[in-house]
């Protein structure tokens, strides 16, 4: 008790001065420990930084030597609107990403729980398959599937693009194999005891303790269909009403190639909702990333 009483007593006669240099030093070893990522951070945020920039800038400064704004001009971001319809994209690759999420997860976890939990005769090779069409660029099968939706009528919209996802998604398949061999079996056998068959043990045991890989898997494939640039070109190119904001900021740059405020304007829109998406599944997308791929 009698040194608990005089800790106090020593830390508050401790010289300014001497406190000063002690946060100092902490300051200086936190900067030494997490310099790595420090650096990291910074060379991400500075593309980021330049966007924002630029965006606020008067025409005839944006891409120029300077790189601070001598005007801030942040009507750029509503005139953007006035100059395309970014609304309507918006709403073709809201529309896009969501379907597409919704279809691979759909696809993905009975599949993957059938490869992590079950077993049963050429399982080994189906996951074999499904790595294999990991590595698959996926031009090589371009041709006769871009023929197949010709066939169909369904070119021009953005059908071909959501519809596959419903069926196969080999990654969202093998990312969520590697978070279900996390989990003990005991939780789905005791299910099964219960009363459960194997679709209300996935149902209601697996996918709520799964709740970080699906969130994670989930934003991968969100943020895959939302930057798609190829598939929408090849699908919906001839088609403007479907284009989705991808495609519709590259014909942008073409239409507005000197106002690159405008321009980059445009992307700051398009960027934001995919940040305010990972700051608020930040803490879901990294657990899911840290418990991939413990087994298996």
């Amino acid at each position: 008790m009698t040194a608990l009483a005089e800790a106090p007593q020593k830390t508050a006669g401790v010289p300014p001065r001497t406190k000063f240099k002690r946060n100092w030093d902490k300051r200086l070893a936190f900067i030494a420990t997490h310099a790595i990522g420090i650096a990291l951070g910074v060379i991400f945020m500075l593309p980021i930084l330049f966007v924002f920039l630029t965006a606020v800038m008067k025409s005839d400064q944006a891409m120029t030597a300077s790189l601070w704004p001598s005007e801030w001009h942040f009507e750029n971001f509503v005139k953007v609107f006035q100059k395309a319809p970014l609304l309507e994209y918006f709403g073709n690759s809201l529309l896009y990403s969501a379907l597409a999420t919704a279809g691979a997860l759909l696809s993905a976890i009975p599949a993957a729980y059938a490869l992590a939990k079950l077993k049963w005769r050429g399982q080994n090779l189906f996951f074999m398959l499904t790595v294999a069409a990991m590595l698959l660029p996926p031009q090589v099968t371009v041709v006769p599937l871009y023929d197949l939706w010709v066939r169909m009528g369904l070119t021009g919209t953005l059908v071909p693009l959501i519809v596959p996802y419903f069926f196969f998604d080999a990654f969202s398949i093998f990312l969520l194999r590697q978070f279900f061999l996390t989990i003990p079996k005991d939780y789905l056998e005791a299910a099964k005891i219960d009363g459960c068959n194997e679709f209300q043990a996935m149902y209601r045991v697996l996918i709520p303790m799964a709740k970080p890989g699906i969130a994670a898997t989930a934003m991968f494939c969100f943020l895959f269909t939302w930057n798609d640039y190829f598939g929408p070109l090849l699908y919906t190119g001839e088609n403007q009403d479907h284009w989705p904001l991808s495609l519709a900021i590259a014909s942008f740059r073409g239409m507005h190639h000197v106002e690159w405020n405008m321009t980059m304007a445009a992307t700051a829109l398009i960027m934001a909702p995919v940040i305010v998406l990972f700051v608020f599944a930040q803490k879901s997308f990294v657990k899911g990333i840290t418990f991939t791929g413990v087994k298996g």
